[in-house]
């Protein structure tokens, strides 16, 4: 009872604490720009502005998509809050990827359908690695559940310290930041025409930025996972963890997807590799 009166209570406040992140991100980032950027609000603002705005369909499977990824966002986040297990949270998170990405491909849009074509490209990318994380979590708590992690009662940081560095690869190509937002620019500060959402806008693309913090908000109790003893513990690597996700979207410029595959796959399995067989060993 107590474990879906806290997964309840985490889908009603996951937007607000996505949106309010959204709010910090791009505070933080006009502040390293040295600009004075929105007001943290802001991004409520906008998701209440496109809920707004009359619809433009182009297709009624866009529609289906959309409500399939924000459900599939909705009950990622209500599933690692019940404790639930990892494989079948990230097969949930999956469905609402793919059904993003055809959503973009029923468009007649070539925009749409390159941005589709690369958001599947970046799902090939991320996908493996955080199969590997969940892998090497389970090696050491002896379970996928998320509660076996909390019931361990030792951080995981010090003993997955390189499976922190794959997860933060997996994090900055899901968060959609530099170098690895080639589907779609997060803020759009590096193109006009925004990839697999060209053809999606009013409350659609609300839906989608509701999806969105819903994700965030999953990726970063990712994060939590690695320090799930201590509160306050948790949050300092959480809020590091973000720090430095910002800092590396400011600092770098967006590459392309041959180089991301290539980058993050190398660096990626070798760091799993050394550090599965260290936890072997």
């Amino acid at each position: 009872m107590g474990k879906l009166l806290l997964a309840t209570i985490a889908v009603f406040l996951a937007p607000v604490i996505g949106g309010l992140i959204a709010g910090l991100d791009r505070k933080t980032t006009a502040w390293l720009q040295s600009r004075v950027g929105p007001p943290i609000l802001q991004p409520f603002y906008d998701v209440f502005k496109l809920m707004g705005k009359s619809p433009m369909i182009m297709s009624p499977w866009q529609v289906l998509s959309v409500w399939v990824y924000l459900m599939s966002a909705v009950l990622t986040v209500f599933l690692f809050f019940m404790g639930s297990d990892l494989l079948l949270i990230f097969f949930v998170l999956t469905i609402g990827a793919v059904f993003f990405v055809m959503g973009a491909l029923v468009t007649q849009s070539p925009y749409a359908q390159l941005g589709a074509q690369r958001e599947l490209v970046t799902m090939l990318t991320y996908e493996p690695l955080i199969i590997l994380v969940f892998v090497a979590i389970a090696m050491v708590t002896g379970s996928f559940k998320v509660s076996e992690v909390f019931a361990y009662g030792k951080p995981l940081l010090p003993q997955l310290p390189l499976m922190f560095i794959v997860l933060g690869y997996a994090l900055t190509i899901k968060l959609r930041k530099s170098p690895f937002d080639i589907s779609t620019c997060h803020h759009a500060h590096q193109e006009v025409v925004r990839g697999v959402l060209t053809e999606y806008s009013g409350p659609q693309l609300a839906m989608i930025e509701i999806a969105h913090w819903y994700e965030v908000v999953f990726v970063l109790g990712l994060v939590g996972l690695f320090w799930a003893t201590s509160f306050w513990g948790m949050l300092v690597l959480l809020v590091l963890t973000y720090f430095v996700e910002i800092l590396i979207d400011n600092v770098t410029a967006r590459m392309n997807f041959k180089w991301m595959l290539k980058s993050v796959w190398a660096w990626g399995l070798a760091l799993s590799v050394l550090n599965l067989l260290w936890l072997y060993a």
